[in-house]
């Protein structure tokens, strides 16, 4: 059987490996001329940058790939891993280390807040017990299937809904724990991992700091793009056929006997037929695109979006010693923050600030004594704002603003600049909005407002990436390829019968 995929993405990859490895032709077609979707690289006067996703987390997603390829991961990729996930800077000098040791940093935060290291081992202890309740049915199966409810793991679940938290939000969860408004603040960030809001999204998502603290954060050693390019690697030497430059301009799907099912895609102007499909491309646009002659599952494509982001590559003259890998300077106002994001729809003049510097792991990534930064802050996703007035004055903002907390004149050091935006974003990506993860979480229903990863209505249709079930960042990309094999599989397993 013949699979077409949508879209190199790493989804894509992982599909089309998983596929492979079933004993199915697999050919990915893509839009660019480059590999990865936000996953990807480019070089300007000797910086290297990554595109997109910074943060590495849960490498045994990425291993697993080789592993079920019959390959030995380490003769394609390898990665190390951080003693230090993050710097965090506060406006009145506090500096707190998030060392990966839980207690080492529990420490720290007492010594630098005052906070009590037991209060956060405890918070730490929850979003463990959070992981293992949810994990294994939220990111490795799919939602949408009788099956996955009937057995024991599901059951365990539902008995012990109440400790997911589902019925606050995030800061609210936070501030009834930790009396340090900058605890708060920390442990508030990481509902920007899939876009949202602390102020809305439930305080289930205080899972999320697990995937740091207890299971670690990673670098790998030749840069995030080199997750896309060992998973492309692997794919080729499997057999998958790439053509880049290729955009996708409809699923052919024929009608029979009162029953749908794709027939092939039309790329270029050319058909190519396939027995399966699978779109990597975002659902809101593989729908209006791709099928727009289907019925449209308008619930689901209309939910509000997430944030996006607005990204500043800088080529730095110089070395700071204060920071590392990951970074973050907090806004004065956390909630007026996001007030603007998700509200009004506009960037508040005092952003957090994330600074990704691969240099200090990868020294070739930057010339001698100088650093890669990646310069990004949240922003709301792209609803037809002036984003040119935007810019500029969020670029102006961000310059004071590091420029006083580090002490130093940083636009005389800024000597490379390249600029990504959400328009650029939905551009290069075909994100809806040039939304980050799809959907937004802010709602305690969200995990069941992502699109399934089959099509209810179309035979031999599937989906895959941030836009569908289990949702958006590497770990849930790689697991919505893991859903897409397994079903799959299982069709395949029907057939031969």
């Amino acid at each position: 059987m013949k699979v077409g995929i949508i879209g190199a993405g790493i989804a894509g990859i992982a599909t089309a490996i998983r596929l492979r490895t079933l004993g199915l032709e697999v050919s990915i077609f893509e839009a660019n001329s480059y590999l990865g979707g936000k996953l990807s690289e480019f070089e300007v006067q000797g910086y290297r940058f990554d595109a997109g996703p910074s943060l590495f987390t849960m490498p045994h997603f990425v291993e697993e790939l080789f592993e079920v390829a019959g390959r030995n991961p380490k003769d394609y990729f390898d990665y190390e891993t951080l003693d230090v996930i993050t710097n965090y800077f506060y406006e009145d000098g506090t500096k707190i280390y998030a060392y990966a040791d839980t207690r080492r940093f529990a420490q720290e935060v007492e010594e630098k807040t005052g906070e009590k290291k037991e209060i956060v081992l405890t918070f730490l202890k929850k979003s463990k017990e959070k992981y293992e309740l949810t994990g294994e049915i939220f990111l490795r199966r799919s939602l949408h299937t009788i099956d996955s409810f009937l057995n024991r793991e599901t059951l365990w679940c539902i008995l012990n809904a109440y400790k997911l938290d589902a019925f606050r939000t995030m800061n609210q969860a936070n501030q009834s724990l930790f009396k340090s408004p900058k605890i708060v603040q920390l442990f508030n960030r990481y509902a920007t991992y899939n876009g949202s809001d602390p102020w809305q999204t439930p305080a289930t998502l205080n899972i999320i700091p697990h995937l740091e603290f207890g299971i670690g954060a990673f670098f790998p050693k030749k840069g995030m793009f080199s997750i896309t390019s060992s998973l492309a690697r692997l794919a080729k030497d499997l057999g998958v056929d790439f053509t880049l430059n290729a955009k996708v301009e409809q699923i052919i799907v024929k009608e029979n006997h009162s029953r749908k099912k794709v027939e092939g895609l039309l790329v270029n102007g050319e058909k190519y037929d396939f027995d399966m499909v699978v779109s990597n491309m975002d659902i809101v646009n593989t729908y209006q695109k791709l099928l727009p002659s289907e019925p449209q599952p308008t619930k689901i494509l209309n939910q509000p979006k997430s944030s996006s982001a607005l990204i500043f590559y800088w080529g730095i003259n110089r070395e700071f010693d204060e920071l590392a890998l990951h970074n973050i300077f907090f806004s004065q106002n956390y909630q007026q923050e996001f007030e603007h994001i998700f509200k009004k729809k506009t960037i508040y003049n005092d952003p957090t600030v994330y600074i990704n510097i691969t240099s200090k792991h990868k020294r070739d990534d930057a010339p001698p004594r100088c650093e890669n930064w990646f310069t990004m802050i949240n922003v709301p996703n792209n609803s037809g704002q002036d984003w040119d007035m935007l810019i500029a004055q969020s670029r102006e903002n961000i310059v004071k603003k590091l420029s006083r907390m580090l002490k130093v004149d940083l636009a005389r050091h800024i000597e490379v600049e390249q600029i990504l935006d959400p328009r650029s974003i939905e551009a290069k990506t075909s994100s809806s909005q040039g939304a980050l993860y799809g959907n937004s979480s802010n709602n305690r229903y969200a995990a069941f407002l992502r699109h399934a990863n089959f099509s209810p209505t179309i035979t031999n249709l599937f989906f895959c990436g941030g836009s569908v079930h289990p949702g958006g960042g590497i770990p849930l990309a790689l697991s919505s390829a893991k859903i897409v094999g397994d079903l799959v599989k299982k069709r395949l397993e029907v057939l031969q019968k």
